[in-house]
């Protein structure tokens, strides 16, 4: 049994830790002995340095705001054990990471950026446009403001790659990989460096669908057990981001085998009720990095 004072970080949106996984791993934490609790992190009230540990959980919000998300993770960092690490943080929550993982030889999902600022970029003029594709910011989270293009629908994409860039957000472009439809998208969550469960996430960009307004989307999720192939990739992206606390790596079926959609270390969903034994398996790590 231990004795520690941990946060939660959480956002205005759910200060309580609504959702079923924050209270599950809240009860793991406190069975251990630790007085876990959920602090919203740009309440000016909490004084983090109260605290052994903060665990970065539901800040869904940070996309909105995301300089002042990196400096309360930098303020926080100073005063006490954050995890995962500020610039852990600052890496996962900008897509631009994906191209330095495809430069690195792994397999992800063919992306374009296209940046903000320059005289010169089109916004109908990336190497998608020709098929069906999905435009997002790279700041982004839960899916906001992403958006699903066929290849007939060149000004719908051009207009939403326009206003992102106009409010001076860098773009991510992809290809629609079409058996995410069918077969679903894999994510493999870690925990110590070390994959502890995956879980079935059902397509949820519909073709011809609106923006997705809020901070998420309600999402259908199974247990899964993920193929050998699917595990040969996500044990390479975790040996690349090194063993960190928290990690989840979401896979799509390309035509020539698993790609790399996103790699989740800031504050992604763990799906610790779809894996008996998961909350128990990560509450044990957070309570193994306290000082």
């Amino acid at each position: 049994m231990v004795s520690a004072r941990i946060a939660l970080a959480t956002s205005r949106e759910v200060p309580g830790l609504l959702d079923d996984e924050g209270r599950l791993l809240q009860d793991r934490l406190r069975a251990l002995g630790a007085d876990a609790e959920p602090a919203v992190w740009d309440d000016p009230d909490v004084a983090w340095s109260a605290y052994d540990l903060v665990l970065v959980r539901s800040t869904w919000d940070y996309a909105l705001r995301r300089d002042a998300y990196l400096a309360w993770a930098d303020a926080v960092a100073r005063v006490t054990a954050l995890h995962n690490p500020a610039p852990v943080l600052a890496w996962s929550t900008d897509k631009h990471y994906l191209l330095e993982l495809a430069d690195a030889g792994l397999p992800v999902v063919p992306s374009a950026v296209l940046e903000h600022g320059s005289d010169d970029t089109d916004p109908a003029a990336h190497p998608f446009r020709d098929v069906e594709h999905v435009v997002k910011p790279c700041v982004s989270a839960g899916s906001r403001d992403t958006l699903r293009c066929g290849a007939d629908e060149g000004a719908r994409s051009a207009a939403h790659v326009r206003a992102l860039l106009e409010a001076g957000r860098p773009v991510l472009v992809q290809p629609y990989l079409a058996a995410v439809d069918e077969v679903g998208e894999t994510a493999v969550v870690a925990i110590d460096g070390v994959p502890s469960h995956a879980v079935r996430k059902a397509a949820l960009l519909t073709r011809g669908g609106g923006l997705v307004e809020g901070l998420f989307a309600p999402e259908e999720i199974e247990a899964r057990e993920p193929s050998a192939v699917e595990s040969a990739v996500a044990a390479r992206v975790l040996e690349h981001v090194g063993p960190q606390l928290y990690a989840r790596v979401d896979l799509l079926p390309g035509p020539d085998g698993p790609q790399v959609l996103e790699v989740e270390l800031a504050e992604p969903s763990l799906f610790l009720q779809h894996a008996p034994g998961a909350a128990d398996r990560l509450a044990a790590a957070v309570v193994r990095r306290l000082r």
